[in-house]
């Protein structure tokens, strides 16, 4: 196991004596390679003060092995067998579970393979949503490298294919397109269902792409990302076919004006409301405050949206080597909308934006 991954752990197992938890089950996918290393897709880490312990099946047994080093991994099949096993060679009574990650019917099945163990009588299930969230919201230097990879794949292929955009494409071959070019630059796939918005469609912040066709003169939101060795990259950019109209520049402006304000006032301390006004009153003072009905932004890591949370009821801190998006947006019925996005870093003196990608 690298260092980074011990580090990791080591801060996470630290965590347990101040939730008075003596072991955590961890079944969400991103902290469960956040913690191990294992990229596969099925498995759970069973975590204690003294023991590192990672179960999964056939199909994976070989690769956890070669990943998370630093864990005992066990090949189980289905149930809650190895689970019984390891809480009663470790005594653990206080069970901490990922709230956020486990469905009713999962979590019912947990609860009644232990209660029906009599050997198990006085172990307690407590939910921990937030145990490795928090936690994951501060990058390191190889978390660091990584992100900026996904984050040059996504820049590059914008910039490579919005000049190619011409009237009479679909929202679909533009999509595409886009997702050919990260693939290209070296993503090894798309972070989330890229977004293409043409027109009046663009008034849908999280519009689908269709085989509607692109028009002169409209805005066309191009929302994408790329994701590099687990990390994603999320950026957002609106451009136009021939010359944009009045309107257009209007509204572009005052987005751009939002998020460069915001991206240049936020500093470490400030919570996720207090950074999301930055961009929200330049917004709401040009008359437009009804037309941004989303968050200015969130994290950015192993999953495209996680903690900080950078929105108008977030109490979330923006604490130094944070890393999220700045992405306001107008959004206008029967005309269509503008949204510009950065992924930022904040450091000491303020936000270092990630993403290059000209807008």
């Amino acid at each position: 196991m690298t260092q980074p991954l011990q580090n990791r752990l080591s801060t996470f197992t630290a965590q347990l004596p101040e939730r008075e938890l003596d072991a955590v089950l961890i079944s969400a996918p991103e902290n469960r390679r956040y913690l191990s290393g294992f990229s596969g897709s099925a498995g759970y880490l069973f975590i204690t003060g003294e023991r590192a312990h990672l179960a999964t099946d056939f199909r994976y047994s070989e690769q956890a092995t070669a990943q998370a080093a630093h864990f005992n991994v066990e090949q189980v099949r289905s149930g809650w067998d190895w689970l019984i096993a390891q809480l009663k060679e470790s005594g653990a009574k206080r069970l901490g579970f990922e709230s956020q990650a486990m469905t009713v019917g999962t979590y019912n099945g947990l609860l009644n393979a232990i209660t029906e163990d009599t050997e198990l009588a006085g172990v307690s299930l407590f939910p921990v949503a937030d145990l490795t969230d928090g936690q994951r919201s501060i990058k390191d230097s190889g978390e660091l490298a990584l992100l900026q990879r996904a984050i040059d794949a996504s820049d590059l292929a914008m910039e490579q294919v919005c000049p190619t955009i011409t009237e009479g494409m679909t929202e679909r071959e533009v999509a595409w397109r886009m997702e050919m070019a990260m693939r290209d630059a070296g993503a090894d796939g798309i972070s989330f269902d890229t977004i293409v918005a043409a027109g009046p469609n663009g008034a849908m912040a999280h519009h689908m792409p269709t085989d509607r066709v692109i028009r002169r003169g409209e805005p066309i939101v191009i929302d994408m990302g790329a994701r590099v060795a687990g990390y994603c990259s999320d950026i957002t950019r609106t451009v136009v076919v021939g010359e944009p109209d009045e309107m257009f520049h209007k509204v572009y402006d005052i987005v751009l004006s939002a998020q460069l304000t915001a991206i240049n006032t936020v500093q470490t301390g400030m919570t996720g409301e207090e950074a999301d006004g930055l961009a929200r009153d330049i917004i709401a003072e040009a008359g437009y405050g009804d037309n941004f009905g989303h968050s200015l932004g969130h994290g950015v890591g192993l999953a495209v949206h996680e903690n900080p949370r950078v929105g108008p009821r977030s109490q979330d801190p923006l604490e130094l080597n944070t890393v999220f998006t700045v992405e306001p947006g107008i959004y206008i019925s029967g005309w269509g909308g503008i949204r510009i996005e950065d992924i930022v870093i904040l450091r000491e003196d303020g936000a270092t934006p990630l993403s290059k990608a000209s807008k």
